[in-house]
């Protein structure tokens, strides 16, 4: 079975990046998940538990899971 790589980088992508979102709307509510959150962050530029860093993880989760689901397709195929 192949696998299609932009489809299965683009699935993958959407989930991580609206989960990091998600997550940092929580964690600035309820503190939960900062934990995760506070580990992201030295890897995504600009990306805080805030409004503004919730968008920035948005789109860094999205290109970094994009990124890598991409290339793991296209090794698997």
């Amino acid at each position: 079975m192949k696998l299609n790589a932009k489809n299965f980088g683009l699935a993958g992508g959407i989930l991580w990046g609206v989960s990091v979102f998600i997550f940092t709307w929580m964690a600035m509510w309820t503190g939960y998940a900062a934990g995760l959150l506070e580990a992201l962050a030295p890897l995504y530029i600009g990306f805080t538990i805030s409004v503004t860093g919730s968008f920035a993880g948005l789109i860094w989760g999205f290109l970094d899971a994009f990124i890598g689901l991409y290339i793991l397709a296209l090794i698997y195929n």
